[in-house]
């Protein structure tokens, strides 16, 4: 299987052109090595530093445009080299076969430098002038790299030159493009001698993909239409018979009755890149959209999809969330509406990685009591993953077998401008931001809005937080509630950009009943956010939350709470109590006011004053066009009266 592939140019991922950069001692022949790989020839006088040059598309046979940057030696140039390495995709780094110390150079300066200035890029090491070499002092290339290789991994490969000689000259930097188009490093692991778990993973969802009639084996068919639709070719009957006898031979459970399987598939491509044959793994990657990070290609995600504006927000479609409903019954294997940690990850072995392991989205939804998600839990993680990092959702839908166009798979919101002047909102996932002094309790609501027991979450977090669950609508229907927890001393720097409140359905301010202190800062709070959301455009619907109603209230709270929020124009504060379980219906409430963005809006003072100013001069306004039009009909009238007047005398 897998004869070498035309070019990979063309397809999504690859990468269009490569850019190698050459660095080293003095001396050590960088410019003479270069000129000599362009011209296939000996320049007798080479300038200290070389202009670029850039190779013909037909240099070397993928057809990718080839350009190889000269550079300096001189230390008060190494800023400039450090700038170029950071447009670089390899680099090729040498020294001189003639003169020991060039090599000692390079374990002890310029690795160690390409380390510090963070190169994470192929390097190609090239000792040079091979034809000045000691005759008497012949060493192997590998007895003097391997100690080198193995303390600097990230040293693709090794090539010995000689520019005089024109020996290996052009290959030393055919070697530095392949190590850009076909790079080892994502696919195996050399410690280990197995392919990377990404590159598993990858090559997994392409079985699957291929693997038509979902039997679990390429058929000699289905072997076909991939090796035509990656090579361009088909296999011989004979061709796949041997292909099979190969994996047979090593892994048995390689090959079954129906054909090739994923076991097998997976074998063969270790195969290849054990053989040296990494070309062969990366057209497969690159045929189907991946890019060297073995993730899908930004081709293959329009960025149109994923535009809107700083208020609107993104939703998954009905089509998304049926095909969602569909993978959730087909991994939950005892159809129990427990899809387990362990049928999460298999849902995701065809991803990079699971996308739910890491904040903000670990421990985000409701757990079962066997620590698994049900449906509705399981659809709460992605519509939180589709608010925030819709490009993401989009992506892993692909991962897992999303069969549609993916601008079908997500949709935007109106605007919550909009919104408000419509009086009535179309949004089936709300993003409730939730503020508060330390320890009022904003810690244990999420909690509790998860279902977990005040007992076992006692523990208070002063890191920002999401938590995103189902809330049943009075008709019966179910809307998504995001709770977003911003720390106390988060506010300020989430006032630092003008839109951080354009995505805020709804704000909530928690604080501690039992505490004057903490009611205070709440109200503090109120007032900067009512204040920020009028000076920049979005205002939001506001609730107070009156936590731990269990302990004895402050008589102060009390009083001012209800003369404060019927000052401001907000509904009284919703007393709870996460120890009693007493939540007052509040997440219904919470769902309510985001449903009417025009209410529960607070007015801050200068708010009013400004509202005022504006009715003032618009009266007046009105007051002046009014008189106008009066002169203006006036002078109308007395032309008429004054014309018949005159045609009747």
């Amino acid at each position: 299987m897998a004869r070498y592939a035309a070019g990979t140019v063309d397809c999504p991922g690859s990468p269009k052109s490569v850019r190698i950069v050459v660095v080293g001692d003095k001396g050590t022949g960088k410019s003479s090595l270069i000129v000599a790989a362009a011209t296939d020839s000996f320049p007798p006088n080479v300038p200290p530093v070389l202009p670029d040059y850039k190779l013909p598309v037909e240099f070397f046979p993928d057809g990718i445009p080839v350009t190889i940057v000269d550079t300096s030696s001189r230390p008060e140039d190494r800023d400039m080299v450090a700038e170029e390495l950071k447009h670089a995709d390899a680099v090729v780094l040498t020294y001189a076969c003639d003169r020991p110390e060039t090599l000692e150079r390079l374990s002890e300066y310029w690795l160690p430098e390409l380390r510090r200035l963070e190169v994470k890029i192929p390097i190609i090491v090239a000792g040079c002038r091979l034809d000045f070499r000691d005759d008497n002092n012949q060493v192997s290339l590998e007895q003097v790299m391997s100690p080198i290789m193995q303390q600097f991994r990230e040293i693709e490969t090794c090539i010995e030159c000689s520019a005089l000689k024109q020996l290996q000259a052009q290959e030393v930097f055919y070697y530095a493009q392949k190590t850009v188009l076909h790079p080892t490093g994502p696919l195996f692991d050399q410690d280990s001698q197995a392919l990377k778990p990404r590159c598993v993973r990858a090559l997994k969802r392409i079985f699957i993909l291929c693997d038509h009639d979902r039997d679990g084996a390429l058929s000699e068919a289905e072997l076909n239409d991939f090796q035509v639709k990656c090579f361009h070719a088909p296999l011989q009957p004979s061709e796949i018979e041997g292909v099979k006898r190969v994996v047979q031979e090593k892994l048995p459970e390689g090959v079954n009755e129906r054909g090739l399987t994923v076991t097998g598939f997976l074998f063969l491509h270790a195969l290849f890149i054990e053989k040296g044959r990494l070309e062969t793994t990366w057209t497969v990657l690159r045929k189907f959209g991946y890019n060297n990070d073995i993730r899908l290609a930004e081709e293959l995600l329009p960025s149109t999809i994923f535009k809107g504006a700083p208020d609107q927000s993104f939703e998954l479609t009905n089509a998304a969330i049926e095909f969602l409903k569909g993978m959730y019954m087909l991994f939950d294997d005892d159809q129990d509406n427990n899809l387990r940690p362990q049928e999460i990850e298999d849902l995701f072995s065809t991803a990079p990685e699971s996308p739910w392991k890491e904040a903000p989205y670990e421990d985000a939804a409701e757990k079962t009591a066997l620590g698994g998600l049900s449906f509705d839990a399981f659809l709460s993680m992605w519509s939180l993953m589709t608010l925030l990092e819709p490009a993401r959702s989009v992506e892993n839908l692909i991962y897992i077998g999303f069969p549609g166009d993916p601008s079908t798979a997500i949709r935007v919101t109106r605007r919550r401008r909009l919104d408000r002047k419509k009086q009535q909102c179309e949004r089936k996932v709300f993003q409730c931001f939730v503020f508060g002094p330390n320890n009022a309790g904003k810690s244990s609501l999420l909690n509790c809005f998860l279902g977990r027991s005040y007992a076992d979450n006692q523990e208070s977090t002063t890191d920002e937080r999401y938590a995103v669950n189902m809330v049943d609508e009075s008709g019966g229907a179910k809307k998504t509630l995001i709770m977003r927890e911003i720390p106390e001393d988060g506010v300020q720097g989430l006032f630092s950009s003008k839109e951080s409140l354009a995505a805020c359905d709804i704000a909530v301010f928690v604080y501690d009943s039992s505490d004057e202190s903490s009611w205070k800062r709440a109200t503090q709070l109120l007032v900067e956010v009512a204040t920020y959301g009028e000076a920049t455009g979005y205002e939001v619907p506001c609730l107070m939350v009156s936590a731990k109603d269990d302990l004895d209230s402050s008589p102060i709270s009390i009083q001012e709470s209800t003369r404060m929020t019927q000052g401001m124009g907000i509904e009284p504060p919703v007393s709870i109590s996460s120890k009693l379980g007493d939540f007052n219906n509040l997440f219904r409430k919470i769902l309510t006011a985001a449903q009417h963005p025009h209410l529960s809006i607070p007015e801050t003072e200068a708010g009013k004053s400004r509202k005022h100013y504006n009715r003032l001069i618009n009266r007046s306004l009105m007051a002046v066009s009014i008189g106008a039009a009066a002169v203006v009909v006036g002078l109308a009238a007395y032309r008429v009266y004054a014309t018949r007047k005159s045609s009747s005398a």
